[in-house]
């Protein structure tokens, strides 16, 4: 039987939404050095650039 990794030995990175840490998941093992985001809300509620960049006018 293969050895099971465990959680802790694992790469993690920090989401750029929420600023918390995530570990790796199988899922993400062919694209990893693209995930960003710890879950699909916090891709979607990414910060908008143009709302960042731009300050509105009031």
């Amino acid at each position: 039987m293969p050895r099971v990794k465990k959680k802790a030995d694992l790469p993690h990175k920090t989401c750029a939404a929420c600023g918390l840490p995530f570990s790796w998941r199988r899922k993400w093992a062919k694209d990893w050095e693209q995930v960003r985001y710890c879950s699909e809300r916090c891709r979607r509620s990414k910060p908008d650039i143009k709302r960042s960049v731009i300050p509105s006018l009031r």
